[in-house]
């Protein structure tokens, strides 16, 4: 009996192993879309997710799929602005249950923690002025929306009144980091250079304001 050259078995076993797959994109949505609704929903509710970056991250991934998912930055603002407002609201509410408690709350607490007296201060004179519109503006500003939120805790601002203000303020607070993501695509090829970029933007916005504002008392009167 003769057996085949090594020669001829080794191409039949190179042609039967196939190189791995990347998934799917219809796979990859229904990943990343459920995904993204999840880290800004938790985000709202523990203010130390940076939310706006992942925001513009998945617009940057969205905006390069546009030729094959002509929805998919729709679904972006969709779901980041849907996120956003549930996690808001539950935030509130938890505000609210924690100032009826006996012992308080802990969220009620966390948000105490993330609003400086000064910031609060401000936040309630601009909602004593401008009401429920404070709202809009305090989503767009960074470190904006927890002494907003906690100004309309101590007014105690009914929930349906603050779900009112909160809505079009996560709509454009969604819109503003998304055409910041669309910037980011649109000025690199490649997606992972959009994603850095917008990042690094986002991370600019996010920390000037803090910066300035320690500048500001630092430097001599």
């Amino acid at each position: 009996m003769s057996w085949p050259a090594a020669g001829a078995v080794v191409p039949s076993v190179l042609l039967s192993t196939t190189p791995p797959t990347v998934p799917p994109e219809s796979t990859q949505q229904a990943i990343g879309y459920p995904s993204l609704f999840l880290l800004v929903l938790i985000g709202a509710l523990v203010p130390v997710v940076p939310t706006g970056a992942l925001v513009s991250s998945a617009a940057v991934v969205a905006f390069h799929r546009t030729q094959t998912s002509p929805f998919a930055l729709l679904l972006v603002f969709v779901v980041s602005s849907l996120a956003a407002f549930l996690g808001d609201l539950a935030l509130y509410w938890l505000g609210r249950r924690g100032m009826g408690s006996k012992n308080g709350s802990r969220w009620l607490e966390a948000i105490r923690d993330r609003a400086p007296e000064d910031r609060l201060a401000q936040a309630q004179d601009k909602l004593a002025d401008h009401g429920i519109a404070v709202l809009v503006l305090s989503r767009l500003v960074p470190a904006g929306r927890i002494p907003v939120m906690l100004a309309c805790l101590l007014a105690k601002m009914p929930l349906r009144v603050f779900a009112r203000g909160d809505f079009p303020a996560c709509l454009a607070w969604a819109a503003t980091y998304q055409i910041i993501g669309i910037l980011g695509g649109s000025l690199f090829p490649e997606p992972w250079e959009g994603v850095v970029a917008a990042v690094a933007l986002t991370v600019v916005i996010s920390v000037a304001p803090g910066a300035w504002r320690r500048f500001r008392a630092r430097r001599p009167s």
